[in-house]
């Protein structure tokens, strides 16, 4: 396999830099950016003030999941998992076996009665699936030659068993044998999969939404059958994530947000985020104003339960979902699509984007009457509450009743390509990865500071020297 030679922006692997460090740097690309989201070199919100590169990828680096409070995995283009810790940056583990890229990975907890074990699963484009121990680095089981590459994995937790979705869907059991499957005809395939109560299973099949149900006999055998399927949507579905125990949400290609009921999967609440062309215009104008496909496009969904968050095109979107409105939206947040976002609290939150920028966000109120509005917030978008029968017009953002904006708090640079995602381990830090081959952990740099006085102060007491 040919492994293309690693680009090195940044000389750095064990030894933290500090943000002052980048202030040049990020003055420099604010020139190239909107000045309203440039918040120059002081960043009083943002306490990612320390940073760590870790190398080990030899392509892109698609996936980052979490094992446990310290450590994570990231998976790839070029096939490795790599088991790193992230207190203190080291690479634990190497996991080769796969031929070609990864194209999931998620984690597999199963309990044997008073034990449990955290292990990992990924499939690949050389259509095979793999389950590793990650504290060992041992492939404990694989399955080659499948039909088709799986695009998502679910873990059942509850049943001790697994899911695989690509052209087909099928369950397998804690020892990697099949349980049963069923064909899937759509050119696309399953892109996406959930679990849904009653023991049913919620997949993305192109514009549709297929619900399946998973019966286990009294000999323990199962089987699936397909049972709804929901083409309220008008476009691809891009994103679908559980809301809680009763409710779930799907995004699709045209900027359309469903909101489920996981029971009956009757629709709850639709939001549709339309492009609006000033009247005024003449019809080239309209042409040239008109949005690319993916400027609507949802790429990422995330909730806290609460709030949905998502991201459309390079904009964010806040959905509450006691009131089924929007309560907050940036229009451009990013200069290039949002791939990845997280609540961080009520007010919060934290995005990357194919820019190669990691930022952070605040919920604050609109400017009084008067004063300047951030560019960006207002523009060419409408909010339609409707679903699609109903037909009730859109309104214009400024009318809708309430809503907040998104203020720039922190603005991480570092990545020289893409940020495909990041995982928040909360005081611990944050990890990203990207499309220049590298991991880089983010840390609170005041708490380091003081763990490392800590460390020094304790060192200095058993040596006797205080």
């Amino acid at each position: 396999m040919y492994f293309p030679p690693q680009p090195a922006p940044l000389r750095v692997h064990c030894q933290p830099l500090h943000l002052s460090l980048f202030v040049s740097l990020l003055s420099l690309l604010c020139l190239q950016k909107s000045s309203v989201l440039c918040i120059g070199e002081e960043q009083p919100k943002n306490w990612f003030t320390e940073l760590q590169v870790l190398k080990g990828h030899f392509d892109i680096v698609r996936f980052l999941v979490q094992i446990d409070d310290f450590r994570c995995a990231s998976a790839g283009d070029d096939g490795l998992v790599l088991v790193w810790n992230v207190e203190t940056g080291e690479r634990l583990q190497e996991l080769r076996g796969h031929s070609q890229q990864i194209t999931a990975i998620t984690t597999f907890t199963c309990n044997n009665g008073a034990t449990s074990h955290t292990s990992l699963l990924t499939a690949s484009s050389d259509r095979s699936l793999s389950l590793w121990d990650p504290d060992t680095g041992n492939r404990v089981q694989t399955i080659s030659d499948l039909q088709s590459s799986v695009k998502c994995l679910l873990v059942l937790e509850r049943l001790c068993v697994w899911v695989s979705g690509g052209e087909e869907l099928c369950v397998w059991n804690k020892d990697f044998q099949l349980q049963c499957q069923t064909q899937n005809h759509s050119d696309t395939g399953i892109t996406a999969l959930i679990e849904l109560p009653k023991n049913c299973i919620a997949a993305a099949v192109d514009k549709e939404m297929v619900i399946y149900r998973l019966t286990v006999s009294t000999d323990s055998s199962m089987s699936v059958a397909e049972i709804r399927r929901l083409s309220n949507h008008q476009d691809r579905i891009r994103a679908l994530i559980n809301v809680n125990d009763g409710l779930f949400a799907s995004g699709s290609h045209a900027g359309e947000l469903i909101l489920w009921d996981a029971i009956d999967w009757n629709i709850l609440g639709y939001e549709h985020i339309l492009w609006e062309e000033s009247q005024a215009c003449t019809q080239a104008e309209i042409r040239l104003a008109a949005p690319k496909p993916s400027e609507m496009s949802i790429q990422h969904l995330t909730t806290n339960g609460r709030h949905i968050l998502a991201a459309v095109g390079s904009g964010l979107y806040v959905y509450s979902i006691l009131t089924k409105t929007v309560v907050a939206y940036r229009k451009v947040a990013h200069d290039s699509n949002v791939l990845h976002t997280m609540l961080l609290s009520e007010s919060e939150l934290i995005s990357c984007s194919e820019d190669g920028s990691v930022r952070m966000w605040e919920i604050q109120d609109l400017p009084l009457p008067g004063e300047p509005a951030s560019p960006g917030f207002f523009g060419m978008w409408s909010f339609g509450r409707s679903n699609k029968q109903a037909g009730v017009p859109s309104k214009k953002v400024t009318d809708v009743p309430n809503i907040r904006t998104l203020e720039l708090t922190g603005d991480l640079i570092g990545h020289s390509g893409a940020v495909q995602m990041f995982v928040s381990f909360r005081e611990n830090g944050l990890v990203t990865c990207s499309t220049d081959h590298l991991l880089i952990l983010w840390k609170n740099g005041e708490r380091q500071s003081h763990l490392r006085s800590l460390a020094l102060f304790h060192k200095l007491e058993e040596n006797g020297g205080l």
